[in-house]
């Protein structure tokens, strides 16, 4: 099948860009390899709600309804990306997984389960949790709990009253262990190194829209300015084995480590009713022990230990663009990443702004 431009995903990136395109008036398909759009944002855990304030995290030409709350919930959001898919007449061909991408002549032909698609350009927008990622730690076969990744969790009611382990502090493990710990479960997060914490909202103003306030600042200042300002919002940290990195927020964020942005983690870890512990040593059959040597009991594991693109499966070296948005290589390529950058401003505002850049790239030639 020929056609202009294929995306690759049908996610909030995909529909994005799909959205633009039309607007654009460009010829596209868009090629999903599970049954319905955005299937990630259908998977997240059940008391997910949005770290960014809704007036900064629609999609292009698509405000969020003024009836949704300031931070809009995980099933709100869903609904959202169906009415817009619907809104734009947007079909992608359902159940399709890509295999490769190659140059062939003048056109990128796209090699998938349904067979071959020739096109002038080629978008990759299936999001930074394609595949999560489980480390292996010494004992883990031994371990006779529960054990899952944090892409498996939905609720916390399987474990109320129970021993949990939760590995990773990034916003996913925070949130997932301060859902446990309002629900009557006992977590515990295993911290391997040092982890930037910001409040959701700082002094009442939202974080994202400090953020985009600071983002022009010398980095410098930004570094030397954001830790003071931290401690008198949430304290002081190092007491309760939360260790800041030395590296600071803006150079975490340009390699890829968002800082934590708390939703009421680090008021219940203060309250004891989360507990903080180092990197795993390894397990045992009832439980853990730590990098300092102590021993607990545990009745599950929840490895909340992120994701991996997973393009690179399909996507050769030679014909990835490296950076998400439109770059050089990108239009010399014709094969775009969208949504890969995650900056403390907002995954889903910056999406937004890489769709219709690539949208008007992709037109302009």
């Amino acid at each position: 099948m020929d056609t202009n431009v294929v995306i690759v995903g049908a996610g909030p990136a995909g529909l994005a860009v799909a959205a633009c395109l039309k607007q654009a008036g460009q010829d596209f398909i868009i090629l999903e390899k599970a049954d319905e759009v955005a299937p990630s944002w259908r998977r997240h855990y059940r008391r997910l709600h949005l770290h960014t304030v809704k007036s900064f995290s629609s999609l292009p030409f698509v405000p969020f309804p003024k009836s949704h709350p300031r931070y809009v919930p995980r099933e709100k959001v869903v609904d959202y990306l169906d009415a817009y898919a619907k809104r734009f007449g947007l079909r992608p061909r359902f159940g399709v997984t890509v295999k490769s991408i190659r140059r062939e002549g003048g056109k990128l032909v796209v090699e998938s389960d349904a067979g071959p698609f020739n096109a002038r350009k080629v978008v990759v927008a299936t999001g930074n949790n394609a595949e999560p990622i489980t480390p292996r730690f010494p004992g883990i076969e031994a371990f006779k709990g529960k054990v899952l990744h944090s892409a498996a969790y939905t609720e916390a009611a399987p474990y109320v009253g129970k021993n949990v382990l939760v590995i990773g502090m990034g916003n996913t493990g925070a949130e997932i262990a301060l859902d446990l710990a309002e629900s009557g479960a006992h977590p515990t997060i295993s911290v391997r190194k040092g982890v930037h914490i910001v409040p959701r909202q700082l002094f009442g103003v939202p974080i994202q829209m400090v953020g985009i306030a600071s983002r022009p600042m010398p980095r410098a200042l930004n570094d030397w300015m954001f830790p003071k300002i931290l401690d008198l919002a949430l304290g002081r940290l190092e007491k309760y084995g939360i260790v800041r990195p030395k590296q600071g927020i803006l150079q975490g964020i340009d390699a890829g480590r968002i800082p934590v942005i708390d939703v009421g983690t680090v008021a219940a870890i203060k309250q004891g009713r989360i507990g903080i512990a180092p990197d795993i040593a390894r397990f045992t059959e009832d439980g853990a022990e730590f990098a300092n040597g102590v021993e607990k009991k545990f009745d599950a594991a929840i490895f909340a230990t992120g994701y991996r693109p997973g393009y690179d499966a399909f996507l050769p070296a030679e014909l990835s663009p490296g950076k998400s948005g439109v770059t050089a290589r990108a239009t010399e390529l014709g094969v775009y990443l969208v949504g890969f950058y995650n900056p403390v401003t907002g995954l889903l505002r910056e999406i937004g702004i890489e769709a219709q850049a690539v949208a008007k790239d992709i037109a302009a030639r």
